[in-house]
């Protein structure tokens, strides 16, 4: 029977079978023996994220031998050996009560990886340190999802787009490595699936009919955290590697989109005598703002960039810490745009398109 999890904490118990199991009442996460994701249930949705006979969280070491350009290519068939890192040393209690400690070695290198289930939070967490010390390896984290998807979306700068999981034309199957920056998300109609990553971009997503009794497909996704190439530097990446990676089951590309952000960008405290209010802030979620700054003239203007993320059109209002005189849009570079804006006080109207990039120039009010 399941343990009820009271409001606002995760709760860690042993998994019957070795590991343990992390339940904060939104998502319940099982860990084996050896450190393996075999579940991600979320709990509202009733639906399992890992798909069937499976493990997420997998890291896979494969031989690496480019035919050309050693450091700078990969090359297809490197995918036709793979080692699973199953084995760990260690699978241990981490040091919050939502999380787990994996300690694992292979060749001359070792990882540490850390998964974490916070409280009141729809994703996992996934911490990893590497001391890697290995020749002509490439190294992958692998997500097997119990998801059915003709094509996925990859962020960019600005917005994503979306390549097909599968290889049914040469086009397709030359994609074998692609990029991303922020998050991938994956999705069938009403559920859907994100990676969010804080700094490697390298993927791959391939979509596989099962082959064990079990109906459906498996659409799987891989990070690519390291490779050691020989030419020109031998000692190429070689030393103590970090990166972080969440698991969102559940998540619409709004999802993906904020907890992109969310993990490249922790929210900060700052301490003080009086509460501080945000600059500029906007009331829709599909809206970025991607920087605020004075203007390079030396006017004292504000500039604001924003941008719609969510690949839609949509009304929003941006609101301003000041009072504005005047609002004009601009382009990159701050020159004045023919484009008609007009405020109310310190509040902005605005309309976007799908993926459009907007500069406003707000001219403060003087202060009396």
């Amino acid at each position: 029977a399941r343990t009820p999890v009271a409001e606002g904490r995760t709760a860690r118990t042993a998994r019957q079978g070795g590991g343990f199991v992390l339940d904060n009442g939104l998502l319940r996460v099982e860990i084996d023996a050896q450190g393996l994701v075999v579940s991600a249930y979320d709990i509202e949705a009733d639906r399992e994220t890992v798909a069937p006979g499976r493990a997420a969280g997998l890291l896979q070491l494969h031989p690496d031998f480019p035919n050309m350009w050693d450091a700078w290519d990969v090359d297809e068939f490197y995918r036709n050996t793979v080692t699973d890192l199953t084995e760990a040393d260690e699978v241990t209690p981490g040091d919050d009560e939502g999380s787990v400690r994996i300690v694992r070695s292979f060749g001359a290198s070792r990882v540490t990886q850390v998964l974490s289930l916070a409280p009141g939070e729809r994703l996992l967490l996934l911490d990893t340190e590497v001391d890697w010390h290995e020749t002509e390896k490439f190294l992958k984290l692998a997500f097997p999802l119990d998801l059915h998807a003709e094509r996925y979306a990859s962020e960019t700068q600005f917005g994503h787009f979306f390549r097909a999981t599968h290889t049914n034309t040469s086009w397709e199957a030359a994609k074998f490595e692609a990029c991303n920056h922020r998050f991938v998300h994956l999705q069938e109609p009403g559920w859907g699936v994100a990676v969010v990553n804080d700094s490697t971009y390298g993927h791959d997503v391939t979509r596989t009919v099962r082959t064990d009794g079990d109906r459906g497909t498996t659409t799987t996704v891989r990070v690519s955290l390291l490779r050691a190439p020989r030419f020109p530097d031998p000692e190429t990446d070689q030393g103590v590697h970090r990166f972080q990676h969440a698991l969102v089951p559940g998540a619409g590309i709004g999802d993906a989109v904020r907890e992109g952000w969310r993990i490249n960008l922790p929210e900060r405290s700052v301490s003080g005598a009086r509460e501080v209010a945000p600059l500029v802030t906007v009331d829709r979620e599909a809206v970025v703002i991607t920087a605020v700054k004075l203007a390079d003239d030396g006017s004292g203007d504000v500039v604001v960039r924003l941008h719609e993320a969510h690949g839609g059109r949509v009304r929003a209002t941006l609101a301003a810490d000041f009072e504005v005189a005047d609002v004009t849009a601009t382009d990159l570079l701050e020159r004045p745009l023919p484009e008609a804006l007009s405020c109310d006080g310190a509040r902005v109207a605005l309309r976007l398109r799908p993926f459009e990039l907007v500069t406003l120039r707000l001219r403060r009010a003087p202060v009396h």
